[in-house]
């Protein structure tokens, strides 16, 4: 019996962490609702799946709103910044996808354009991480976002394909795994990015254990 239960216990851990991240995704999309939201939604769902990563969460609600209430100001103005940047990438994408074959200065303008849509997305899986476990400007995340993911480039090639596996099953193969979505996305690449994270100085003891400043 004790060996039965013995072999239970990383099956019931793995239970629990995907019972966690549905609830932690349920919650993200909630509070994303309102499109500029997003971004304090993300640094929140961040600080709790970080937390989780070094079994270190505790009431995960508490700890959601606490971090999306004191994240808001700092990570709106990282998440606008972003999505300016990321709509003026997309609009210019799709001019250029009928015209990049026309002559040789689309097609170099076509390649610029996509070396940029790939550093774009480098800082974007790291920014919201980041600014969940340090405290920084935003052209200081933007810029270590940017830093950590080339310097770490195989883990980012790792969080790239989380979330494109994940975009490629709720699309292709079976939608109602969206109830996972973002927040198992986000667990995955919190186990990922933690030995990254103390490495770059992101002390488990004494980084953000609790919020004692507001953020600029």
């Amino acid at each position: 019996m004790r060996d039965l239960c013995n072999t239970d216990k990383p099956l019931f851990a793995v239970l629990t962490k995907l019972t966690y991240s549905a609830y932690l995704n349920i919650l993200w999309l909630v509070c994303s609702l309102p499109i500029v939201t997003i971004g304090a939604s993300t640094t929140a769902l961040f600080y709790v799946t970080l937390k989780m990563a070094e079994d270190r969460d505790d009431s995960l609600t508490r700890m959601f709103f606490k971090a999306f209430r004191e994240n808001f100001k700092p990570a709106t103005k990282l998440w606008l910044i972003l999505l300016a940047v990321g709509s003026f990438l997309a609009a210019d994408g799709f001019v250029l996808r009928r015209m990049w074959s026309e002559n040789i200065f689309w097609t170099l303008l076509t390649a610029v354009l996509i070396g940029a849509a790939v550093l774009y997305g480098i800082v974007l899986l790291y920014a919201f991480p980041l600014l969940a476990r340090f405290e920084n400007t935003t052209f200081g995340i933007l810029k270590t976002a940017f830093l950590v993911g080339v310097r770490y480039l195989f883990c980012t090639l790792l969080m790239a394909a989380i979330y494109g596996i994940m975009g490629y099953v709720i699309v292709f193969v079976f939608t109602p795994a969206f109830l996972l979505g973002m927040g198992l996305c986000a667990m995955l690449c919190s186990f990922l990015m933690l030995r990254i994270l103390y490495l770059i100085g992101g002390d488990p003891d004494a980084v953000h254990e609790e919020y004692d400043h507001d953020k600029n």
